[in-house]
This record gives structure tokens, sequence and C-alpha cells, in this order.
């Protein structure tokens, strides 16, 4: 057991954004860092030149790939710090160039619920990712400054955050179709439904197993697959906005 009593874990951590956010994180967060790589030999080599920065990071391995390498480090969490406080997911969930972000119907449902304008502004099929970052900017101020709701908002933070993640998958598909188009890498985001976790409690409607099973879909198409490509899916099934 970890005389520390939180601790952040940060996936695909042995170079690149990760090791950037791992280092980050040993410096500011209040609690250990673990990082983890899929190569343990390169994940003891990032530890290393964070060590020689006068950092302490922790390091465990783990490829998403293999259930086996994902219950071990769950199980290391579980009795060294009785559970996670903080993840950065840097190593996305993609299989045979799948990526699947996961989102919520309450996406949907905020969009519906936004002012005209709004909507408008956030189907918009020329969207960049910069402007989607002005507009969950405007939210932000917007909500401080509590004159979100007189400027169009819905009144839920959450559903505006899971809209922010189905209209970002829609904006970094359409790119992938226009610069790597032959590589056929498929990018959705999917809502898993109501799921009994720690967030949801005991009045979630499905299990995690349940909850699993649109992922896993999406994650599984066939290599030659062509959509769904940039949508919301729930249930297996595409939902129109």
């Amino acid at each position: 057991m970890s005389s520390c009593s939180r601790v952040a874990l940060v996936t695909g951590a042995n170079k690149g954004i990760g090791f950037a956010v791992a280092r980050d994180l040993c410096r500011q967060f209040s609690g250990d860092v673990v990082l983890t790589a899929r190569d343990a030999a390169r994940g003891q080599v990032a530890v290393q030149q964070l060590q020689a920065e006068g950092l302490s990071p922790r390091f465990h391995q783990l490829d998403i790939d293999h259930l086996q390498s994902i219950r071990a480090l769950r199980d290391f969490l579980r009795k060294e710090y009785g559970g996670l406080n903080v993840l950065v997911n840097n190593a996305g969930i993609a299989f045979k160039r799948r990526v699947v972000n996961i989102s919520s119907l309450q996406g949907l449902k905020a969009l519906e619920n936004c002012s005209e304008d709004l909507q408008e502004k956030f189907r918009c099929e020329t969207l960049t990712e910069v402007d989607l970052v002005d507009l969950m900017k405007k939210f932000v101020e917007d909500t401080k400054n509590e004159v979100h709701e007189r400027e169009g908002w819905p009144n839920s933070a959450y559903g505006v955050s899971k809209l922010g993640v189905m209209v970002l998958s829609r904006i970094l598909a359409r790119r992938l179709d226009e610069k790597r188009k032959a590589d056929r890498i498929l990018l959705n985001a999917c809502c898993p439904g109501w799921v009994k976790t720690d967030m949801a409690g005991a009045y979630g409607s499905r299990t995690v197993e349940e909850g699993a099973e649109t992922p896993v879909y999406l994650a599984l198409l066939p290599p030659d697959a062509t959509e769904p490509q940039g949508q919301l899916v729930h249930d297996k099934v595409v939902q129109n906005w």
C-alpha cells in the first residue's frame, strides 16, 4: 500500500503528449503519478527520464488490447490506492483503425435544448476544432456570468460537454475522410447507456457489460466497413442530429 492516498494515471505515457502530461502531473498533482506503456522497457526509460528531472513517477505496464493486462493494472490500483483519482486516457481505444469516443445521449439532448442559432453553429458542416473550442469557451464564460440560459445554452454542463465530444468526433472524422481516406479509419462517438457505475450509482439501468456492447461493436467493425463515420451511435444504431 502506497503512503500516498491519491493517484493520477496516464496511459500511453512513454512518449509524446502522454509523456508531457505525466511530467506536468508529477510537478503539479498532489499525489502519486503512475504512467503506463504497452512496452515495459520503454516505459521504464520514460520513468528514468523523469527521475533525471527530479520527479518521482511510478510505472505499470498496460496493453489496452489485452484483458489480463487491464485487470492487472486494476488490481494494482486497488491494492496500492484503493481506487483512482485522476485518469488521463491518452492511449485511445482503437482496434484495426477504429476509434471510439465515449459520449452520451445527453449530448444530443443538450443540442436540442440549445437556441436555433447555437444549433446551427454546432451542426455546421464546416465547423472546425477552433470554432468548437470557441463555442465551449463561450459556454463556460456565459455560465460563470450566469447568463448561459439567456444566451441560448441548456442548463446542463454535463450535456454540453458530451455535445462537445459528439461534435468533435464528427469534425475529426471529416478530417480523416479528407486526408486519410485510403486508411479507412472510422471514428465515432457512442452512448453506452445509463450504466451502473460509481458516477451513475445504483440507479443506472444497465450493467457495465451491457454498456460495453456498442463501444465494442464500433471497435470491431469489419475491415472493409465505410460507415458509420463521425456519428453518434446508441444501441448500435446511428442517432440522427
